[in-house]
């Protein structure tokens, strides 16, 4: 079966940042579970989920991302002042931690630039933005979706969202 809409695609991955000749593997799901999507209800990056689509169980491919198709380029901008108490994720932070603060938009991760007692400087560019990302993928298999999944724009089961 081929990957398109409405299939749940179970797939291992390797993330490498390849940007500026560099090659440094920023995480991987080798040797643990692997992850679980809904093709067609945007939880990937457009231009990785156009890549697997019509591709089938056992294949691997090889897609890498410019800054603008991944999570964008860096703004040198983004750099906001907030409330230490804002920041979850850790009690004491130190520059170059990631943060998760609450925003209009949901959660977003940001990066801690400067720290003091009450306040710090955030950057709010995505981790990933500015860098070339590389995904090695090795589909492991591609099954129709429930009416359910498709209902709640979202795969079940390991590796995908679980309700509690």
């Amino acid at each position: 079966m081929q990957i398109s809409d409405n299939s749940v695609v179970q797939f291992h991955y390797t993330l490498t940042d390849v940007s500026n000749g560099a090659s440094i593997e920023l995480e991987s799901s080798n040797g643990s579970h692997p992850l679980l999507y809904l093709h067609g209800h945007e939880q990937m990056l457009p231009a990785l989920e156009q890549a697997l689509s019509g591709k089938a169980a056992g294949d691997k491919l090889e897609v890498t991302l410019t800054p603008t198709e991944a999570y964008g380029e860096r703004d040198e901008n983004a750099i906001q002042s907030m409330q230490v108490k804002h920041l979850m994720g850790a009690k004491k932070w130190q520059p170059g931690m990631t943060a998760v603060v609450q925003t209009e938009h949901g959660q977003r991760q940001v990066t801690i630039v400067k720290v003091g007692m009450f306040k710090a400087d955030v950057d709010t560019n995505h981790p990933l933005a500015g860098k070339t990302l590389k995904f090695a993928v090795e589909i492991v298999s591609v099954r129709e979706a429930t009416g359910e999944e498709i209902a709640h724009g979202h795969a079940h089961g390991e590796g995908g969202h679980h309700h509690h």
